[in-house]
């Protein structure tokens, strides 16, 4: 028999009664989204640095890092794609990737800072920044002061999903990290941005908690205060498209979708979608690259 054209529906899923974890010591005390997923000694929080120069030479690791393990990953499209990362000094500039060279090559001497008003203030000056990248970014960047980072590719899960103009559904655990309002959905296309009006509804449309959004036609950003936490909700909202195109599939073929309910999805994002969780998500994968690429990506002086 023939796939109903008519969408099925779902099936609903039982509410969910999960309780915030507390400490042991104190029952009164609820333990944060990392003590409670560390069973036995907890992981360390988001360093913290003596000077703004151990600060900076550590975020330019990190974000050299991130390309690397976008690159391994396939989210490379010629000379598309970018990173941005407010600096811990001047907040008014951030550092971004030079264009023209490739994710799997950078390097923190690598990177471009630039300020708010596009003009290139230091680092290597001897390559050029993305200016369709520089609108996005800096739009985000003065909208939002508690991002520090922001993600962009043209991946080929994000850019398929993008295509049909939709959110993410919550409909497994993972793409519950970007549950309510932290999910945004950029509908408006006019072309590879070279406008400041473009760059500034983009920001608008992120909206004041945003983490992640879907650009129609386009792919997807994300943001953090980290450029660990940033580059994590990439690879992790990449995936989802992945995972959402598969369930649309099979949905197609008459088997229902059942979603994670309300309660449950909250739950999940309060409990993982934190700044330190998030950060600590995408250790991994930069200690991967490292072994991988035999420290390449690290320098010791800048």
């Amino acid at each position: 028999m023939a796939p109903s054209a008519i969408a099925p529906e779902s099936i609903p899923t039982p509410q969910s009664k999960q309780l915030i974890p507390t400490s042991k010591e104190d029952p009164a005390k609820e333990l944060t989204p990392l003590q409670a997923i560390s069973q036995g000694v907890c992981l360390p929080g988001i360093p913290i640095f003596s000077s703004y120069d151990k600060h900076r030479r550590w975020i330019l690791e990190h974000m050299a890092g991130a390309f690397r393990v976008f690159a391994r990953k396939g989210f490379t499209e010629g000379m598309s794609g970018h990173i941005s990362v407010r600096d811990p000094e001047n907040a008014h500039t951030f550092w971004t990737n030079p264009l023209g060279k490739h994710f799997a090559t950078l390097k923190p001497s690598d990177m471009v800072l630039v300020d708010y008003d596009g003009k290139v203030v230091g680092g290597n000056t001897s390559w050029p920044a993305n200016a369709a990248g520089f609108l996005i970014h800096s739009a985000v960047h003065k909208a939002r002061p508690d991002v520090h980072a922001a993600c962009h590719c043209h991946g080929k899960a994000g850019k398929a999903w993008s295509a049909l103009g939709r959110k993410l559904e919550m409909i497994n655990q993972d793409v519950c990290y970007l549950y309510g309002d932290a999910q945004a959905l950029y509908e408006e296309f006019g072309g590879v941005v070279f406008s400041e009006a473009e760059g500034k509804r983009l920001a608008a449309a992120l909206g004041p908690n945003g983490k992640g959004m879907i650009l129609r036609n386009h792919g997807l950003l994300t943001v953090g205060g980290t450029v660990d936490e940033a580059a994590f909700l990439y690879t992790l909202m990449e995936r989802s498209c992945e995972v959402q195109l598969m369930v649309e599939a099979a949905a197609a073929n008459g088997i229902p979708k059942v979603y994670v309910d309300d309660e449950a999805a909250a739950y999940t994002f309060k409990m993982a979608s934190d700044s330190e969780s998030l950060y600590w998500e995408f250790q991994p994968d930069l200690q991967y690259e490292r072994e991988m690429s035999n420290n390449a990506f690290v320098e010791l002086a800048l």
